[in-house]
């Protein structure tokens, strides 16, 4: 009598406990087992503590392992050790969908006990079913992205935004230092191309002079000849140097450039830095530009580049 009042009060403890409790209680039993119903999978398992069968309503598209783990977790405080491993015994990611999961057989270890669970057999729907259920979901994510897509893009230009405002901080006084430097650069590289062009003017008034007032043209012809072929040869030695022709305006940049980066290397310029951050500048305006397409797909040409 004493046993049978011991199971019958365990009895009605279980269905009080199933009134307040988010998951049904069941009859007990060691097994872990796995059904459908509705179109969901119900995992039932005994949890130790309480030694109660309790029953887990599973979303399998959603639901991940970490999440099903921490539902056990929470409906008995004395498991302190939840863990799924494949039936070869790697273990199973946290991050993995229980879709994914009830495809195959599993272990689940709870504490010190191990189950072995069998993937749950489920029912075969017809083609037209799972055309209706392709269309439903089919319709469901773009109801989805209808909803929720131009908020993400609006973030996402909020964040392009601030990149933006953050790198134009970074890159004005970068600029104000590359400004000066250029302006540097520049003066030195004009006031070169004058002295070029003041020496070739002494050069001819030079030849002009010994041909016609101290010597005559018999005597300044192979001079001249020697002289021009010199300047051949430095062209040529230009070419052989710098792998280009020698075009002025090529010269000119070549120049430019010298000057400017020894002048960086004497104030401290860091050019590496500078091209790093035109270059995320440069993505970054790229990026915003087309996420601003994308936002503006609905107007008009005309009105979006009055926007911009």
């Amino acid at each position: 009598m004493s046993v049978l009042q011991v199971q019958l009060w365990r009895h009605n403890r279980t269905w009080a406990r199933q009134e307040g409790a988010s998951y049904s209680m069941l009859v007990p039993s060691d097994e872990v087992t796995i059904n459908y119903r509705h179109g969901l999978p119900m995992i039932t398992l005994t949890l130790p503590t309480r030694r109660e069968r309790c029953q887990f309503a599973v979303k399998p598209v959603v639901a991940t392992v970490g999440a099903f783990l921490q539902d056990i977790q929470r409906e008995d405080k004395g498991i302190v050790r939840a863990e799924v491993f494949a039936t070869d015994g790697s273990k199973v990611s946290d991050a993995t969908l229980m879709e994914v999961l009830l495809m195959n057989d599993f272990k689940l270890v709870i504490n010190n006990t191990t189950y072995s669970v069998s993937a749950p057999i489920k029912d075969k729907l017809s083609s037209e079913h799972a055309t209706e259920m392709e269309d439903i979901k089919s319709l469901v994510h773009r109801l989805f992205v209808a909803l929720h897509l131009e908020d993400h893009q609006i973030k996402k230009e909020r964040e392009l935004l601030q990149k933006l405002d953050h790198l134009k901080e970074q890159l004005m006084p970068l600029e104000q230092m590359k400004a000066r430097i250029m302006d540097s650069a520049d003066a030195k590289t004009s006031r070169l191309l004058w002295v070029g062009l003041a020496l070739m003017s002494t050069q001819g008034g030079a030849l002009a002079w010994l041909t016609w007032w101290v010597y005559s043209w018999d005597i300044m012809e192979p001079v001249t000849y020697f002289i021009t072929y010199g300047s051949a040869m430095a062209f040529y030695a230009y070419f052989v140097l710098t792998k280009q022709d020698y075009v002025y305006p090529d010269a000119k940049d070549r120049q430019l450039l010298h000057y400017f980066y020894r002048k960086s290397k004497a104030q401290h310029f860091n050019v590496e830095q500078y091209n790093k951050l035109k270059e995320e500048l440069a993505e970054a305006e790229e990026s915003l530009k087309r996420l601003r397409q994308a936002l503006h797909l609905r107007l008009p040409i005309q009105e979006i580049t009055n926007k911009d």
